[in-house]
């Protein structure tokens, strides 16, 4: 299982549940719980596509690491041969 698909099922048994208990709680007329949760649910899903666009600018920044790493290898191969 990819990180991706793991985190992508994290959230939504967290959200599941976080709606689950509102809806709960609003049938028992706890609204203020139930907003709560609610509230709750939608932070869940915003945080996981923060979360997400930024492990894709980690990703980018370890794939330029990685070229800049490369050049200057290449750099001082070249200039030790000489």
């Amino acid at each position: 299982m990819t990180t991706s698909t793991f985190t992508r099922a994290v959230t939504i048994f967290a959200v599941g549940f976080l709606l689950l208990n509102a809806v709960l709680l609003a049938m028992i007329n706890h609204f203020v719980w139930a907003a709560a949760c609610g509230i709750g649910a939608v932070l869940t899903v915003i945080g996981w596509f923060r979360y997400r666009r930024a492990m894709a600018e980690v990703a980018d920044a370890r794939k330029e690491m990685k070229r800049e790493v490369e050049s200057i290898r290449d750099l001082l191969h070249t200039h030790r041969r000489d």
